[in-house]
């Protein structure tokens, strides 16, 4: 472990990006709880992509442009479906007794869905962490999956770190409808910008 691995990777996961966003919107829509669980969400949506580059599909996608393209765009969809079902959802702020499971599910699940449709995290690990691994070393894929757990551990506690800062504003905001509708067209455009720089990336 490296101080130049941590110092990048603190400084990618912190970069605002789609996760932040969804992990803050669940902060304000549901509390640290809703906070907390959408960061665990988007932290499991990691692993894919570091499977993805342990078995190679990360070189298959890199090489293949209609497989990346087909990516893409399934994740510029449903960042364009997060922005609908934004605006749509009325209820969002609203306050809530407690998060009952079919809730945290669906939470996780999206959350998960964030960063699995993100294609950059896929070429990312694929072109980061063989960088600061060895060739000779005969541990390669177990270097990784630490290099890996590292990263995920940083996504989750930066995540949680922002959605809990939402959740402190949160009470400010409940009872304020007007402020509640801006908010969510403020998601709500974040994420379709957020889709739109991905689609033309």
């Amino acid at each position: 472990m490296t101080v130049e691995f941590l110092l990048t990777s603190l400084v990618i996961v912190a970069t605002p990006g789609t996760g932040v966003l969804y992990t803050t919107a669940a902060g304000l829509a549901g509390g640290v709880r809703a906070a907390a669980v959408a960061a665990v969400g988007c932290t499991l949506g990691i692993v894919p992509h570091m499977l993805a580059a342990l078995t190679g599909l990360a070189a298959l996608l890199n090489a293949s442009t209609p497989a990346f393209q087909v990516l893409k765009y399934v994740g510029v969809a449903y960042l364009f479906y997060l922005a609908w079902s934004t605006i749509r959802d009325k209820t969002a702020l609203a306050v809530d007794a407690g998060t009952p499971n079919r809730t945290v599910t669906r939470v996780v699940a999206s959350g998960v869905m964030v960063n699995l449709l993100n294609p950059k995290l896929t070429i990312f690990f694929f072109a980061f962490l063989p960088q600061f691994v060895r060739p000779d070393d005969p541990s390669t894929v177990l270097r990784m999956v630490e290099l890996s757990a590292v990263f995920m551990a940083l996504t989750f506690v930066v995540f949680v770190g922002y959605g809990w800062s939402a959740a402190a504003v949160r009470d400010h905001i409940i009872g304020r409808p007007r402020v509640q509708t801006w908010i969510r067209r403020g998601f709500a455009g974040a994420f379709v910008a957020l889709g739109a720089l991905l689609a033309f990336a």
